[in-house]
């Protein structure tokens, strides 16, 4: 009898602790998107030298931020500072850049400029307004001592991020 009752007990034991797990998926689809405007071309007016500089010959390239959501959203873009692709180089290259508003949807956003966070080779934004703003970024790479850079294809990469915060 105590064998019965133990087992009785055991099943029920057995049966309260079954559970099951039942899964909540969700699909989050930012609210900024980042647009390649226009294309960059680096100008080289001197040999040594290679510049996005419109008085250089180059053409600085522009990327577009479209918030949807007002706030919630941070643009990072940095400069390039090295080659993606370039001919062999046997020597240093020292590089510049800095990002400027180019152009906004909203004239709220004109503080913009003046709020940004400027570090290493990037610059943050907060964006604090639904809408578009360009950004145009520049790029200046000096090669070695007096010494030109040798003919080629150089390309280097603008990394720009909308960081939810």
């Amino acid at each position: 009898m105590k064998k019965l009752i133990i087992g009785f007990i055991a099943g029920i034991f057995t049966c309260a602790s079954y559970a099951e797990e039942v899964q909540i998926v969700g699909q989050v689809q930012s609210k900024c998107q980042i647009i390649a405007d226009t294309e960059g071309v680096y100008g080289n007016s001197t040999p040594d030298t290679l510049s996005t500089d419109a008085a250089d010959g180059g053409v600085e390239p522009i990327v577009r931020f479209d918030v949807l959501q007002a706030n919630y959203y941070k643009a990072v873009i940095a400069h390039p500072m090295s080659f993606s692709e370039s001919p062999t180089l046997i020597d240093n290259t020292a590089w510049t850049g800095s990002t400027t508003v180019e152009e906004v949807s909203e004239t709220t956003m004109s503080g913009y400029e003046t709020g940004k966070v400027t570090y290493d080779n990037k610059t943050e934004y907060d964006l604090t307004v639904a809408g578009s703003t360009w950004f145009s970024v520049s790029s200046d790479v000096a090669y070695g001592f007096d010494r030109a850079f040798p003919s080629g294809t150089y390309r280097s990469i603008v990394q720009a991020d909308c960081i939810a915060k």
